[in-house]
């Protein structure tokens, strides 16, 4: 196969990637161990989270008119690529709650659900607790004032009944 074709193989990859993908991560991951390596890679294998090291030509040919574009400009250096396809925040989470194990470990960008987010941005959205959590927490909020108010009037209908 002439390398023309290869390198497009490669490039039709991450395009389909991207059309399923809710996010992209890109992140350094120069200066791992292989041990940590593969912790990582596993963690985010366990999630549904597909996690490849690319050439940063390729990711930037199949980036090119897609929402995923404004992160060309972060493609220097070796890079690491990360796609979440179901909740947008997971591959940036799981990647965070590995910096403090894996100080080489460093974001770069990404695009969460067509925002583009650089290192700093990419770490507040890994702060972002998951979904279904972020639901419960809002359902509890409706819950507490409702329950507070039917104690007091419970209170009040048993102080006239005595």
């Amino acid at each position: 196969m002439p390398k023309i074709e290869q390198k497009q193989v490669v490039i039709n990859e991450i395009k389909e990637k991207l059309d399923r993908a809710a996010s992209m991560v890109l992140v350094s991951a120069r200066g791992l161990t292989v041990e940590q390596d593969t912790i990582l890679r596993r963690k985010l294998r366990e999630a549904g989270v597909d996690y490849k090291v690319y050439k940063n030509t390729m990711v930037n040919f199949a980036v090119k008119d897609t929402p995923f574009e404004e992160v060309q400009k972060d493609l220097a250096g070796p890079t690491a690529v990360a796609f979440s396809y179901g909740d947008a925040t997971l591959a940036a989470r799981i990647i965070n709650g590995e910096l403090r194990a894996m100080p080489a470990l460093k974001f770069k960008a990404a695009v969460v659900e067509n925002t583009y987010y650089d290192a700093a941005g990419v770490a507040a959205v890994a702060s972002i607790p998951p979904r279904d959590e972020l639901i419960a927490k809002l359902l509890g909020s409706f819950k507490s004032p409702m329950a507070s108010f039917a104690r007091v009037v419970n209170a009040i209908a048993e102080e006239k009944a005595e």
